[in-house]
């Protein structure tokens, strides 16, 4: 695997040897239950506070406002159901956009069963809807909006601010989530200045572990838990607290944080390399989504020669790790949702798509070597 050039990073990232080497030895000293009231216990709590306030200052937030999760899935499962059963008197209309993450739309399709009214919102060719666009479907028994801030096949970003801005000022109270997934340790992210109420984070996607993630929960919106049980998580989310991976996650978070400009120079960089140097190649290609607004770190490619399961396995068979869409989805014969809905079902775009994802150890050196390949595999 040493000579592997991996460019998945979108999928998952490789854990950092500090990561590693904090889980490691959490994994032998801290092996208490934090909600034990003995010493060999009240030690892992100490340490999760300080895990939290790793969290929230990551974000803007305050301490009492993150719900660690399992991660990703769970807290967009929280955010969505869990708003939509206590609001329910409210009203039962949602909107949402139809290139979400699956941990989104099954969600919604679940409330769909529930007598709750979805409107999803579709995307432009860029992969991206308008404020305007929420603005005509919002409605006086709206409930909640769940717009993504960055998506995980294309990179396209959406316009999460203004939508926040819209909603903040609005005389109906709307609760308005993001998953910002693909996006948090990536991009500098404040939830004051996004006014969103409910953000979703996982921690695989920024070389922390998997199984862990945090939901922020804005002070006042007091969401039931999601699992039934114990009172973990000031009653938020039961089950015994993953000391190990909570510590290495704010490890990893630590390291992003550091490193934040840096790391978002380092993988546009990267980006802008790869589609220079494969112009120059001669390999027929298109953009998918924005590059205007897009994730630094996500580039989507129509390649018109060749299937895109074609490609992946001669790529693969060459060393060179990619996939054609979501990780949660590629392993399905149905085509992505997310470019079927931005361009036509039968477009050149939906079977000739492959995304190149990066990372922060992603040398341009791999770029380069990348494109050679393409280049021979296409030619071929």
């Amino acid at each position: 695997m040493k000579d592997t050039i991996y460019l998945d990073h979108a999928a998952t990232t490789p854990m950092a040897k500090e990561v590693i080497d904090v889980m490691t030895q959490a994994l032998n000293e801290n092996y208490g239950n934090a909600s034990s009231i003995h010493q060999v216990g009240k030690k892992n709590r100490v340490l999760i506070d300080y895990a939290r306030q790793t969290m929230a200052k990551s974000i803007g937030a305050q301490t009492t406002e993150i719900v660690i999760t399992s991660g990703g899935t769970e807290s967009d499962n929280t955010a969505i159901l869990k708003t939509a059963e206590h609001f329910e008197s409210r009203g039962k209309h949602i909107i949402t956009t139809n290139v979400e993450h699956p941990a989104v739309l099954n969600p919604m399709k679940y409330l769909e069963t529930k007598g709750f009214d979805i409107t999803y919102l579709p995307v432009d060719e860029s992969g991206r809807i308008t404020v305007e666009q929420v603005k005509e479907a919002v409605r006086p028994d709206t409930i909640l909006v769940s717009v993504m801030y960055g998506n995980n096949e294309v990179g396209s970003i959406m316009p999460v601010k203004e939508i926040g801005q819209y909603l903040n000022n609005l005389d109906q109270e709307i609760v308005f989530h993001t998953d910002a997934v693909q996006a948090y340790g990536a991009i500098d992210l404040d939830v004051e200045d996004l006014n969103v109420d409910l953000l979703s984070v996982s921690a695989h996607k920024m070389n922390g572990p998997k199984g862990i993630g945090f939901l922020y929960v804005r002070e006042g919106l007091n969401l039931p838990s999601l699992l039934l049980g114990g009172e973990q998580e000031n009653k938020h989310r039961a089950g015994t607290e993953n000391v190990p991976a909570i510590l290495a996650f704010q490890k990893a978070i630590e390291l992003h944080q550091e490193n934040l400009k840096d790391n978002y120079n380092h993988l546009l960089n990267l980006k802008q390399t790869f589609i220079e140097l494969l112009d120059e190649s001669g390999v027929e290609f298109s953009v998918n989504g924005s590059l205007e607004h897009s994730l630094p770190h996500v580039l989507s490619l129509c390649i018109p020669s060749m299937r895109s399961d074609m490609l992946l396995i001669q790529m693969d068979l060459r060393g060179v790790a990619l996939s054609a869409g979501s990780a949660c989805t590629a392993g399905t014969l149905e085509p992505s949702h997310v470019l079927t809905a931005m361009f036509s079902e039968d477009a050149v775009e939906i079977d000739h798509t492959l995304r190149f994802s990066f990372g922060t150890q992603t040398t341009v050196d791999e770029i380069k070597r990348t494109v050679d390949i393409l280049k021979e595999v296409t030619e071929k």
